[in-house]
């Protein structure tokens, strides 16, 4: 059940994932794609990113994951750019997340995942650096289903003063 701006409602638990935007120095984003385990079909592409573990801050979590799925630790720390509630099913259930995005820059621009788990052995299907206007004509689907847009927005502008909050998502 949800409330009526698309958060669960009181008492479902949430489970909190830190994200990171990673830009290298030409400022592309790197994204992780993903499929569905049963189906390689139905794939997406996503910043690299996981659940908290133990008592992680977002910080923390978001660093392991990172180092975790890409190979990358040489990183230069960003503010926090983004929050959202999402709703997906994957892998036979429904994920309910509150996610926030961090930005991060790298001149590391080999990546390779180190240490996924066995779903993500699953699921996790290739890494890519996108330049803003790839990203923008793309067909295929990326999450936040918004990204190309608020990258744009942040080469443009620089980080947001504050952290945007991004309008729920709902698969």
């Amino acid at each position: 059940m949800t409330a009526a701006d698309g958060s669960p409602a009181t008492g479902e638990r949430l489970r909190k994932v830190a994200r990171v935007v990673l830009l290298d120095p030409q400022d592309r984003i790197l994204l992780m794609h993903g499929c569905e385990p049963d189906d390689p079909t139905d794939s997406w592409w996503f910043t690299p990113g996981g659940g908290l573990e133990g008592d992680e801050t977002r910080e923390e979590a978001a660093l392991r994951e990172l180092a975790e799925e890409t190979g990358i630790t040489d990183v230069q720390w960003g503010p926090l750019l983004w929050q959202r509630y999402c709703s997906f099913l994957f892998d036979g259930r429904r994920w309910d997340q509150d996610e926030w995005y961090f930005l991060a820059r790298t001149t590391q621009t080999v990546a390779g995942p180190r240490a996924l788990t066995a779903l993500e052995q699953r699921s996790v299907t290739g890494l890519r650096w996108w330049t803003s206007a790839e990203l923008s004509s793309a067909r295929e689907t990326v999450y936040p289903t918004k990204l190309a847009e608020l990258l744009r927005t942040l080469l443009a502008e620089g980080p947001p003063s504050m952290p945007v909050v991004l309008a729920p998502e709902i698969v």
